[in-house]
C-alpha cells in the first residue's frame, strides 16, 4: 500500500520534498563554495599554487642578447633580478595587487620641493625634487636645492597616465632612491600635480618633446652628475619612444621602464576583451574625464567636450580628446604612432625592462621579446605575477619588489664601466616602420622607396664628426651632406667615397651592391659560394684543360727534337 502511494505521487513533488528537507545552512555553504570558486578564477588568484611551492615564488625570467655587456657587467651582479619574486600571500592576485596599490599603497612620506619648468610654447611642468636631506631631516628648510656642482646621481621619474608625484608607487621609488643618496626629481605631465594648463598643448604617449626638454635642462644645469630615468606605465612608453628617437644623442646614462603597455593597439583590444578588464577600462576613463574637467576652460575650446563627457572607454576619450589635440585622424592612428616596440632597436643606453605576465592592464601579448633580445643594450625581466605596478611582497606588504630591483640595478650600473666609457659616435639610426632596404655605400634610398646609384664628390668617415645642431633645428626626412657625411631621409649617416664617372657608377652600382651584401655574410658562406662556382664551371674547365696542356706538351717536345 505504501509503495502504491509513493508511485502515485509525481516525481517533481518528491524532488521538491527532498530539496526542502535539506537544511538552509547547507545551501549557504554550497553558495559560498561556488562563489569562492568563481572569484578564485575571476580574480586569477594563485594562492594554492604558492602554497604547493612553499610560497617560494617563481624565478624571474631574463631575456637578453648573448653578447649583452649590460647583463655581464651589471644584471648578472643583481641578486634580485636573478632571484625569485614571491607576492604577499593575502595579495596573491594581479587584481588584488593593483587595487591595493591604488586604494592603500602604504606610501612613505615625501616632502617634495617644487620647481616650475617653463616650456617654449608657454606650457608649464612641475618638477618635484626629493633629496637625501629632505628624507633624513624633513624639518629643515632648504632653499638652495641641488647645487650645480653636485656629483650625486640624479634620477628622473616619468609617471604613468593621470599620475603625479603624489601617487603611491612614485613615492615608493623616490623615497627608496633618495635613501641611497640620489637626487630624485619627478617630472609631472602637463596639467598634473596641481599645475594649470597654460598652453594649447596636452601630453600623450606619442609626445616626447616635454621629457626631451626636461632631460636637456637637467643635463645643462647639473652636467657633472650622471642622469638616469625611470618610466612607469604610460611614462615607460614615452621614455622608450624618446630613447629610440634620440639614439646616441641622449644625455641619459641609463634607464628602466616598468609595466610598459608596449603596443597601445594591442592593449586597447585587451582591456575591452573580458569583463574584469572592462572595469580597468572604465576606471582609467573616469580618471581621464576628471583630468579634462580640471582643465575644462582649455579642453572645451580645443576638443570635443561633449564626446569627452560621454566617454565610456579610454578609446572614446582618445577619439574625442587626444586625437583632436594631437591632430590625428583616428584612435588607431594614435595608438600606432605611440607604440614603442619599433623604437627598441634604436635604444643605445643601458635599459632594464620589467613586466608582469599577469598584468591586468598591459597584456603579455604586447611584450616585445624578440626586439629586446636583438638589442645588446636591453635586458627584459618578466615575472609570473605582480599585477600592474603592484609587486607587493612580504607578509606586511610594505615594499614593492620592482622598486628594490630598480634600486639594485641603477646602483650597479652607476658603479660599472658602461656609463664611464667614452660615448660612441652616431653611425646609423633607422626610423621605425620604414624600409630596411640595403643602405650600404653607393646606394641612395629615395623618398618614394626606389633604390638607385648615388654619386657625390664629398668624402668622409662614418661618424667622424657629430652633428651639434640643436634638436629643434633637426628636420626629420631632410637629406644632405654635413661634415663629409650624407644624411638620408631615414636619419642614416653613411660613408661617402669619391664619386666615379656617372656612367661607370651606374654600371657598377648593382655589382658593388651585391658585393657589399656578400661581404656581410660569414666566411663560410663565401667558401660555399666558391665551392658551388667550381662545381658549376668544372665541365667546361675539365674539357678545356687537357686540350691546353696537350698543345703545350707538343710544343715542348718539338723544341727538344
Amino acid at each position: 500500500m505504501d509503495c502504491f502511494e509513493l508511485s502515485s505521487q509525481s516525481p517533481y513533488e518528491l524532488l521538491l520534498k527532498a530539496v526542502f528537507s535539506i537544511p538552509i545552512s547547507h545551501y549557504v555553504l554550497g553558495f559560498l563554495f561556488l562563489l569562492s570558486a568563481f572569484l578564485y578564477h575571476f580574480l586569477e588568484i594563485h594562492f594554492f599554487q604558492n602554497l604547493f611551492t612553499g610560497f617560494r615564488g617563481q624565478p624571474v625570467s631574463l631575456t637578453f642578447n648573448s653578447c649583452c655587456d649590460l647583463y655581464q657587467e651589471v644584471v648578472s651582479k643583481c641578486k634580485i633580478l636573478n632571484g625569485r619574486f614571491s607576492s604577499t600571500p593575502w595579495l596573491c592576485s594581479p587584481h588584488l595587487q593593483t587595487a591595493f596599490l591604488q586604494f592603500f599603497g602604504r606610501a612613505p612620506v615625501c616632502n617634495y620641493r617644487r620647481q616650475i619648468f617653463h616650456l617654449s610654447d608657454g606650457g608649464n611642468i612641475a618638477l618635484d625634487w626629493l633629496t637625501k636631506v629632505d628624507v633624513e631631516k624633513p624639518s629643515i628648510e632648504r632653499l638652495d636645492g641641488v647645487q650645480r656642482d653636485d656629483k650625486s646621481p640624479i634620477l628622473l621619474v616619468v609617471p604613468g597616465l593621470t599620475s603625479d608625484s603624489d601617487s603611491a608607487y612614485i613615492k615608493h621609488l623616490t623615497f627608496k632612491m633618495t635613501k641611497r643618496g640620489w637626487n630624485v626629481v619627478v617630472s609631472n605631465h602637463r596639467g598634473l600635480g596641481g599645475v594649470p594648463v597654460t598652453s594649447d598643448r596636452f601630453y600623450n604617449a606619442a609626445w616626447t618633446e616635454d621629457v626631451r626638454k626636461v632631460i636637456d635642462h637637467l643635463h645643462t644645469q647639473y652636467h657633472q652628475a650622471p642622469l638616469f630615468v625611470v618610466g612607469l606605465s604610460l611614462g615607460a612608453t614615452v621614455l622608450v619612444n624618446y630613447l629610440g628617437e634620440e639614439g646616441f644623442n641622449t644625455a641619459i646614462a641609463g634607464a628602466a621602464v616598468i609595466c610598459s603597455p608596449w603596443d597601445l593597439l594591442i592593449c586597447d583590444r585587451f582591456i575591452n576583451r573580458r569583463l574584469v578588464q572592462k572595469f580597468y577600462n572604465r576606471a582609467l576613463t573616469i580618471g581621464l574625464i576628471d583630468y579634462a574637467k580640471r582643465h575644462q576652460t582649455v579642453m572645451s575650446r580645443l576638443a570635443d567636450w561633449e564626446g569627452i563627457v560621454k566617454s565610456r572607454t579610454v578609446r572614446d576619450f582618445d577619439h574625442s580628446s587626444t586625437c583632436v589635440l594631437a591632430g590625428l585622424e583616428t584612435a588607431d592612428t594614435y595608438y600606432r604612432k605611440a607604440t614603442c616596440t619599433s623604437y627598441i632597436g634604436n635604444v643605445t643606453v643601458p635599459l632594464l625592462c620589467i613586466s608582469a605576465l599577469d598584468d591586468p592592464v598591459c597584456t603579455r601579448e604586447a611584450i616585445p621579446w624578440d626586439e629586446c633580445r636583438a638589442n645588446k643594450n636591453v635586458v627584459l625581466a618578466t615575472t609570473h605575477h605582480g599585477g600592474h605596478l603592484g609587486y607587493f611582497e612580504g607578509m606586511t606588504a610594505k615594499s614593492l619588489w620592482w622598486v628594490r630591483a630598480v634600486d639594485e640595478f641603477l646602483c650597479a650600473l652607476n658603479s660599472s664601466s658602461l656609463i664611464h666609457g667614452k660615448k660612441r659616435k652616431i653611425t646609423t639610426v633607422h626610423r621605425p616602420l620604414e624600409s630596411s632596404i640595403d643602405q650600404a655605400p653607393y646606394v641612395n634610398v629615395g623618398e618614394d622607396g626606389l633604390v638607385s646609384a648615388f654619386s657625390n664628390e664629398q668624402s668622409g668617415e662614418v661618424g667622424s664628426q657629430q652633428n651639434e645642431q640643436p634638436v629643434e633645428d633637426d628636420k626629420a626626412g631632410d637629406s644632405g651632406v654635413v661634415n663629409g657625411t650624407m644624411q638620408l631621409g631615414a636619419n642614416a649617416t653613411i660613408q661617402l667615397d669619391p664619386a666615379p664617372e656617372p656612367v661607370f657608377d651606374a654600371m657598377m652600382a648593382p655589382v658593388k651592391r651585391r658585393l657589399n651584401q656578400l661581404s656581410r655574410r660569414s666566411k663560410i658562406s663565401m667558401w660555399v659560394l666558391a665551392y658551388v662556382a667550381i662545381l658549376t664551371t668544372w665541365p667546361f674547365l675539365g674539357s678545356a684543360l687537357p686540350m691546353l696542356f696537350k698543345k703545350k706538351l707538343r710544343n715542348i717536345f718539338s723544341l727538344k727534337r
